[in-house]
């Protein structure tokens, strides 16, 4: 027993071999040299203030879209696949830390040996077909029976840290699989915000297309009934009829892609397709765009994108990865103990006659194994490496989607503005060639000129609308809004 205490005392000498894993230090540019000026975004004005966005939808002030994206935080299918994750991750933890404490086994056992031969007599069995014995089984020959119940128990020390090394890896997976969480949450709530604006503009469209087929039919009567009284020809009462069918071929189109939205949005929530059909069709106005938009510094994005977050903890683990596989170097110690019952009685199986104990520590040390440990340990250190080098691009890619999303987000609200300019001044032409033709003073020709001219603005300043909109959804995603604090505590 006094050769096992030194044993017993290297674990308070115990160190932990490979290398401390500290934060890389990434150097980030002061501030964005795309945050644009009141004047280059006139309508949502991007600022360097640092801004809560972790539910940054709520700015739009649209309830039904807080309610979609609500509704999917809790719903999504890949969310919880990601939160199963986490859950999983956690149940490592434990697996690795188990591997560092001792563990303790109970066995039993009942026995029963017959044979016809005497060698079991001679072992102290009982029996004999010959001898007349009360005891001897009926069809002759020798019985042992032997009952026992054990405990055992082993650990292997962990002198070295390999165990600790694993625990700190399965601890930085955990939070790495925690930030993915949070990192489809942003991509969540961006895409349903996406899908959202992509159907109201959608509906828009289709409203104005509306309109416009109902005037072109108010513009036939009228023209049919000129044709009637001499003062136009037929030709100008085909031309209408054939500008009337080309705006009704449009609209199918229209309400098949609004269809698709509604469809997209439902399986975000993780409902049917058709299930948002009767909820959604109902129009509305494209959410309003704040005026105020707080972007932060870029120092602030390692913080708040959880890409970047993901993947340092990945670093992190691949860090740790190379102290376990440096422990393998080292000797491994391991201690092991049992105590035992053991009798060929049941009655007297508990009895101090029964009992039996044993103890030993035994000591393992890699001699050569071909340079398979080295090996290991230097795939181990270019994981690592590859690990540093994915967290540099992903800080570099969250960077770049800000600085694109600003510039985009700016130039749209400029493109707004233009087209607003140009529907108005396309609505007042086509007004006063309807009114002209009315009179006589010009040909049906002028009036589908400023008619068509007209049309196309109303569209393509609702489809810039909602690119704008878009445009400020990407720059909310580029800078990591809309995940939750306390998501992951609740996997």
């Amino acid at each position: 027993m006094k050769r096992l205490v030194p044993l017993l005392l290297l674990p308070l000498a115990a160190c932990t071999v490979g290398p401390d894993y500290r934060k890389p230090d990434v150097a980030t540019p002061g501030g964005y040299s795309e945050l644009p000026a009141a004047n280059a975004a006139p309508l949502s004005v991007p600022q360097a203030s640092e801004g809560d966005l972790s539910q940054w939808w709520q700015q739009f002030g649209d309830a039904e879209l807080q309610r979609l994206i609500a509704t999917g935080m809790k719903e999504n299918l890949d969310l919880q696949s990601a939160a199963s994750r986490i859950r999983e991750a956690r149940q490592q933890e434990i697996v690795e830390g188990a591997a560092g404490l001792p563990s303790v086994n109970a066995s039993g056992n009942a026995a029963h040996l017959h044979s016809n031969s005497n060698l079991l007599e001679k072992l102290g069995a009982s029996g004999g077909s010959s001898g007349g014995s009360s005891s001897a089984p009926p069809s002759g020959g020798s019985d042992i029976k032997l009952y026992s119940l054990g405990f055992d128990a082993s650990w292997e020390i962990d002198v070295f840290g390999g165990v600790r090394r694993a625990v700190e890896a399965a601890q930085a997976n955990t939070e790495a699989a925690e930030w993915e969480l949070h990192d489809g949450e942003v991509s969540l709530s961006a895409e349903i915000a996406n899908d959202y604006c992509s159907l109201r503009a959608t509906q828009a469209r289709e409203q104005i297309l509306t309109g416009e087929i109902a005037r072109l039919q108010t513009l036939l009567k009228i023209t049919a009934a000129r044709a009637h009284a001499g003062f136009v020809t037929q030709l100008d009462v085909n031309e209408a009829r054939s500008q009337l069918a080309s705006s009704q071929a449009q609209l199918p189109s229209l309400q098949a892609d609004a269809r698709a939205m509604e469809h997209a949005i439902a399986i975000l929530l993780a409902k049917p397709p058709e299930a948002l059909v009767a909820e959604l069709d109902s129009t509305a106005p494209l959410p309003a765009l704040p005026k105020m938009l707080p972007v932060g510094l870029p120092s602030e994005l390692l913080r708040r994108r959880p890409d970047v977050r993901e993947a340092e903890r990945r670093l992190a683990s691949a860090t740790a990865e190379i102290g376990v596989a440096t422990a393998d170097l080292y000797p491994k110690f391991n201690l092991i103990g049992g105590v035992s019952l053991a009798s060929n009685q049941v009655n007297t199986l508990f009895s101090g006659n029964s009992l039996g104990e044993f103890g030993l520590a035994s000591i393992m040390w890699p001699i050569f194994n071909a340079g398979k440990t080295h090996a290991n340990i230097k795939s181990k250190e270019e994981e690592a490496k590859q690990a540093y080098l994915a967290y540099q691009k992903t800080v570099l890619g969250a960077l770049k989607d800000v600085e694109d999303a600003l510039t985009r987000y700016a130039a749209g609200q400029r493109g707004v503005m233009a087209l607003a300019q140009s529907e108005s001044s396309a609505k007042a032409s086509a007004y006063i060639a309807e009114q002209q033709y009315k009179t006589g003073f010009v040909t049906y020709l002028n009036v589908l000129a400023a008619q068509n001219t007209w049309l196309q603005a109303q569209d393509q300043l609702a489809q810039a609308q909602a690119t704008d909109a878009q445009n400020l959804i990407a720059l909310y995603k580029a800078l990591g809004g809309g995940w939750r604090e306390d998501a992951s505590n609740k996997s």
